[in-house]
């Protein structure tokens, strides 16, 4: 019980030395780009606070189906980072984004396609 007060009373003090910041966002595919090949877009946010955030990856304005992410986690500045990502074959033409929403401001990061 103790070690539980201890964890919950850092975690209070590194949350109250954090301040408001807006996230990094990179948008990339796993490997080069290959017309008609499989590949997982990826969509890697950091450095925000407070923690609250919603990630989409989307195909032309779409939500992509089958994303998954990786757990919320934070770095020892108390900032945090969380990743989402998604297969899908790269096609001509099309327009991969992630939309990023912090602190009600929403921003699209839109995948460089080399096609």
């Amino acid at each position: 019980m103790r070690g539980f007060i201890c964890v919950v009373l850092l975690a209070l003090i590194g949350a109250s030395l954090a301040k408001i910041s807006s996230p990094t966002v990179q948008v990339y595919s796993h490997k080069k780009e290959e017309d008609g090949k499989p590949n997982t877009l990826i969509c890697h946010v950091t450095n925000f606070y407070p923690p609250v955030i919603t990630i989409e990856l989307l195909k032309n304005g779409k939500p992509m189906a089958m994303v998954k992410e990786k757990d919320l986690a934070f770095e020892e500045n108390w900032y945090y980072h969380l990743t989402k990502f998604a297969n899908f074959t790269p096609e001509k033409g099309a327009k991969y984004t992630c939309s990023v929403t912090h602190n009600e401001k929403t921003i699209e990061h839109i995948w460089e396609s080399d096609l």
